[in-house]
């Protein structure tokens, strides 16, 4: 007798990867089944909706929920293991197909961009327990609201720059599209006044570009921006970019895709578990590439609830 297939959940969302997703699912429901993993595929239809499925799997009794998308489908999914801040997720585990246009939170846990060798650790199921952060912040209809996040959330430059790769096309790949967006924002972009309190510290004052929580080490198509950044630390790692000007942002630009901008006088660094950011005026909140609204904004970390696959 063959050994018995294991039923996973698989959370599809066929608009990523400027839509190719869509033709490409039923060749990787193939492959999945194939490697021995019985996926029933949780289609979704719009935005948001890959967080009601996933709930939904998760109440059906599954235990391996594979996003397949983009790192803003990871985090719709991400939300799925929660209902507020009720965790849904016991014994549960999160698979990655990673076909999205930044891939970052593929870069920090090491995934392969190759399929094939991805449904090959799916099938093997080798699990690291990463860190999630939770964000209190204001959603765009002026409501309190809760979301949580696994790689990367900022305030200010970020969250402008992804409003607008969210409105345009991404048919260029992650990095060309996030370039693109980054350098259109930045000329009509003013920093703006930020204050960061850590940990319940002295706040931090100042005119800002953006302000960075990270968990994981990549955004914004492969900008290494919190290049020491570990997802099982049980911090959070800080990046306040200063006051730098449009022409002094461009040319770190290619500092920033390497991780070399550790040095510059106007960036610092901290690592927290608490981290309050306030604007005046209010700022655009970036969380993994989606903007669900604005400052203030609470972020706490959640130390090693969620099992990935890697």
């Amino acid at each position: 007798m063959g050994e018995v297939p294991i039923s996973v959940a698989a959370v599809v969302n066929p608009a990523s990867a400027n839509g190719t997703t869509a033709k490409a699912w039923p060749g990787l429901a193939d492959r999945l089944k194939t490697a021995g993993l019985e996926p029933k595929a949780f289609i979704t239809k719009g935005p948001g909706e890959a967080t009601q499925l996933t709930r939904r799997a998760l109440a059906e009794g599954f235990r391996t929920i594979i996003a397949v998308g983009g790192d803003g489908t990871v985090n719709e999914v991400v939300n799925g293991f929660f209902d507020g801040d009720k965790w849904l997720g016991e014994g549960a585990r999160l698979g990655l197909i990673s076909r999205g246009t930044g891939g970052d939170l593929r870069r920090t846990l090491g995934l392969p961009t190759d399929e094939r060798e991805t449904i090959e650790r799916l099938k093997t199921g080798r699990v690291k327990r990463v860190d999630l952060a939770r964000v209190r912040f204001v959603d765009h209809a002026g409501n309190q609201a809760v979301r949580h996040f696994i790689n990367v959330g900022d305030v200010g430059l970020g969250g402008d720059t992804v409003a607008r790769v969210n409105r345009t096309t991404k048919a260029f790949g992650g990095k060309i599209s996030f370039l693109w967006g980054t350098l259109a924002t930045v000329a009509g972009y003013r920093n703006k006044d930020l204050e960061i309190t850590i940990d319940g510290g002295e706040p931090i004052r100042g005119r800002m570009c953006m302000a960075v929580v990270a968990n994981g080490q990549y955004f914004g198509g492969g900008m290494r921006i919190a290049p020491e950044a570990a997802m099982d630390d049980g911090l959070l790692d800080i990046v306040l970019l200063g006051d730098l000007g449009k022409v002094e942002l461009v040319r770190n630009i290619g500092r920033v895709y390497q991780g070399r901008h550790t040095t510059h006088p106007k960036v610092k660094f901290y690592r927290g578990r608490t981290v309050t950011v306030r604007s005046t005026p209010p700022a655009q909140l970036d969380l993994d590439g989606e903007q669900p609204g604005r400052t203030d904004a609470v972020f706490t970390i959640l130390p090693g609830l969620l099992e990935v696959i890697v």
